[in-house]
């Protein structure tokens, strides 16, 4: 993942948790996760694609 090992990743963990704070870390994560899940919708739309859906499921064993 980007060349980073474990002590990178953890260094850049730690120096978010010191700049945000623990308490602003949820709403921090939760606009995150809004803002990819907005892209991706938008990108679906330009894409002229319909969201992924799931396949039908396969007919059960006939009953008696």
């Amino acid at each position: 993942m980007f060349g980073l090992g474990f002590g990178e990743l953890l260094l850049i963990a730690i120096v978010i948790f010191v700049l945000v704070g623990a308490k602003k870390l949820p709403q921090l994560g939760q606009a995150l996760g809004e803002t990819v899940k907005s892209f991706r919708k938008s990108f679906r739309e330009i894409q002229g694609e319909d969201p992924p859906r799931k396949p039908p499921a396969p007919p059960g064993p006939p009953s008696s």
